[in-house]
């Protein structure tokens, strides 16, 4: 029940040293269900919070598979040798959501074919009150992560993994196109097959890959973005980016990456000295940017990651060569003319420990260059050029002195992204922050009190509102209660009212109300309209003489 080979009766299993009389835990289905009418359970190979997946035997088509179970266990029960799931009382709404969730994804996944780095999924079944996918099952697969760690290295070349990596890349921009966001790239969901290529593995709800949702989270530490750490946060394409970056770091350095919850504080991200002599410098280019720590710093589709990853000539020409940073210059002086701009801030988050390479040599004869031309000025400034030059003026005309200087920002929009986009910006404002409730999603900023663009003094402070989301209220009882009553109770508390009639075959009094569709005590978006079932004036009949 293992390895879903024919034991021939022996105990344990001569293939995989398995026990079948190994009870399954619950709330797992039990060894030898049926799923479909034709899907044998097997043992369970792995689970996380919205589900779980088991080895599988095939009827028809005499093969082993692998059946993916939508079993959010903070959700339901099962009772232990039983195969129908029960949905947690108030969790009905919740759990119907999320199953929708999970049927659209692998809906989409199954018609998808033709994909190297995809898993084909065979079947969706639907009972026992859930959903399950049936994936074809690869042998002597292992993950990434134990693939890595078996190699003599425990890191590959550029070009190796050039050849495994690139194909992933098609398929991640397919699933894009169709919607379909992963959350949950890694070492262990990427898998190698035994023709060592490449595929895509662990697809999960989007609830699964956030925290605080109602589901436990499944969340690969160095792998996930920032906007993972955050329920408000949206994902996107850049969300998978980041993760696959992530992992052809961890694949060309052989270690993983530093969280990115670290990094918004304190980013100390490196490429070893030993490693940037041999990676070309496109290849790194194309990291820095896919590892931008804010989304919207970050390489925003599979298209340009793949161009830069390749050396297009045109991904060369568009992509950014310096980090968005805000402006800082400092307050004019009225005698101060400067010749030149200092250069923009290099785009490297990601930085190079020490070590000589070609272009550091480069670099620093530019530096002593640029050192031996600002000590003849220096020389001239104080000699031939003093009667012309002022540095800084002490007389009463209202400029800044060099030593009394204002480090300015700009402030950035932020209307409109989710509240955590704020965090990496503390460092320089302060914001005060206020929530109402708002027609907007839970967590989108409404407005702020500096319009982007306007350069300030760091530390300034911005006041921010936050949408609360619609205001949720709860729902009384009001069967019972004539219409009316029941009509200014509900409309009171927030909802709308619509009447429907019921036929009354006398025994009840007429117009009280006979049922409302929504559950006494759950909660609804403020606005919600109840359909409350009225009892009307009972029929009378004339009695033929």
């Amino acid at each position: 029940m293992n390895c879903m080979k024919d034991v021939g009766g022996e105990s344990p299993c001569p293939h995989c040293g398995f026990k079948n009389e190994t009870p399954q835990l619950t709330p797992f289905l039990p060894h030898r269900s049926i799923v479909g009418d034709r899907y044998i359970i097997g043992n369970v190979a792995e689970a996380n919070g919205d589900g779980v997946t088991y080895r599988a035997f095939d009827i028809e088509r005499k093969v082993v598979v692998d059946v993916r179970e939508f079993l959010p266990d903070t959700l339901v029960t099962r009772v232990t040798d039983k195969t129908e799931l029960s949905v947690n009382p108030g969790a009905e709404h919740f759990y119907s959501s999320c199953l929708n969730n999970f049927l659209d994804i692998w809906r989409k996944l199954a018609r998808m074919r033709g994909l190297s780095a995809l898993i084909l999924v065979i079947d969706i079944v639907e009972e026992n009150n859930t959903a399950y996918a049936v994936c074809e099952h690869l042998e002597d697969a292992i993950t990434l992560r134990d693939y890595l760690l078996e190699s003599k290295t425990g890191y590959l070349s550029w070009e190796e993994a050039r050849i495994m990596f690139m194909p992933v890349l098609s398929t991640l921009s397919t699933l894009h196109s169709a919607g379909i966001i992963h959350r949950g790239i890694s070492p262990n969901t990427l898998i190698v097959g035994a023709d060592h290529k490449l595929r895509i593995s662990g697809f999960s709800i989007p609830e699964c890959r956030n925290l605080n949702t109602g589901i436990v989270a499944e969340i690969f530490a160095g792998y996930a973005p920032i906007e993972q750490f955050d329920i408000k946060a949206p994902s996107g394409p850049w969300t998978d980016i980041y993760a696959f970056a992530a992992v052809l770091y961890r694949a060309l350095i052989g270690s993983t990456p530093i969280e990115s919850t670290v990094r918004a504080n304190n980013d100390r991200m490196m490429i070893p000295a030993k490693f940037a002599e041999q990676i070309p410098a496109y290849v790194i280019n194309a990291l820095i940017n896919a590892l931008q720590i804010l989304p919207e710093d970050r390489t925003k589709t599979v298209e340009q990651f793949r161009a830069e990853l390749s050396a297009s000539p045109v991904a060369t020409a568009n992509a950014p060569t310096s980090i968005p940073q805000p402006v800082r210059k400092t307050a004019p002086t009225t005698s101060r003319t400067d010749s030149a701009t200092a250069p923009p801030a290099k785009r490297q988050t990601i930085r190079k420990s020490s070590g000589d390479d070609p272009k550091k040599t480069a670099f620093k004869v530019g530096g002593v260059t640029a050192g031996i031309l600002l000590l003849i000025f220096t020389i001239l400034c104080f000699t031939v050029l003093k009667p012309y030059i002022t540095f800084g003026n002490s007389s009463d005309n209202g400029s800044k002195t060099g030593n009394d200087e204002t480090e300015m920002v700009v402030v950035a929009n932020w209307v409109g992204s989710d509240s955590s986009i704020l965090t990496p910006h503390k460092t320089n404002f302060t914001f005060n922050i206020t929530e109402e409730y708002s027609d907007k999603k839970k967590g989108e900023i409404i407005s702020q009190s500096i319009s982007d663009g306007t350069e300030v003094p760091k530390g300034s402070t911005i006041d921010i509102v936050v949408s609360k989301g619609v205001e949720q209220i709860t729902m009384i009882a009001v069967v019972g209660e004539t219409y009316e009553a029941a009509e200014a109770k509900l409309t009171e508390a927030g909802f709308k009212c619509q009447k429907i009639d019921k036929a009354n075959s006398g025994s009840e009094v007429s117009g009280t109300v006979a049922s409302a569709n929504l559950e006494v005590g759950n909660l609804y978006d403020k606005g919600t309209t109840v359909k409350l079932q009225v009892w009307t004036e009972p029929e009378t009949t004339t009695a033929v003489p």
